[in-house]
């Protein structure tokens, strides 16, 4: 296995950390009854699998050997939603590292199919720390309890996860 296809086979892994990670999230906040900060979160999760799934694909395109490694386990305890989208935003920033460290390889390693397929990473990552900076922000400013809290997560629950089967799609 090459040193790009052994590199991007760990972004799958850290791709589908990203969505596991975001499903703990998930239950902090169905814990705490906060239904529309589960469903963003919900939502977060699927396209995390979506991006390790791009991978995924991409390797099998060019030929290579997808390997699937364990999944680490996910922090579970937060002490605030401030913190949950604090810690959020961290790991988007270290996913972001980890594309343009994989960028620079593809540069250096002449591998010009993975850099070009890399591009729609970079761009989404900037979606993705924006959105994260974004709620950060709104929490500092509005705090996290009380009728803030309470309005961001209604606002939240617009974004919603794709239904899993067919027989959600009528619920």
């Amino acid at each position: 296995m090459t040193k790009m296809m052994k590199a991007l086979n760990e972004q799958i892994n850290k791709e589908i950390y990203s969505g596991y990670l975001y499903l703990s999230m998930v239950n902090y906040f169905e814990e705490r009854s906060l239904d529309g900060f589960a469903s963003w979160f919900k939502a977060q999760a699927q396209e995390e699998l979506y991006h390790a799934m791009r991978i995924y694909n991409f390797i099998h395109e060019v030929g290579g050997k997808v390997v699937l490694e364990a999944i680490e386990k996910p922090d579970i305890e937060w002490t605030s939603p401030l913190q949950v989208f604090q810690e959020g935003l961290k790991h988007e920033k270290f996913i972001t590292a980890s594309i343009h460290e994989l960028v620079q390889m593809a540069e250096e390693e002449k591998e010009y199919a993975v850099r070009d397929m890399l591009q729609w990473f970079i761009v989404e990552q900037v979606e993705e720390e924006a959105n994260f900076s974004l709620h950060v922000d709104q929490l500092e400013l509005g705090g996290d309890t009380g009728a803030a809290l309470m309005l961001m997560n209604s606002k939240m629950a617009a974004r919603v996860p794709l239904p899993l089967s067919a027989d959600e799609q009528t619920e």
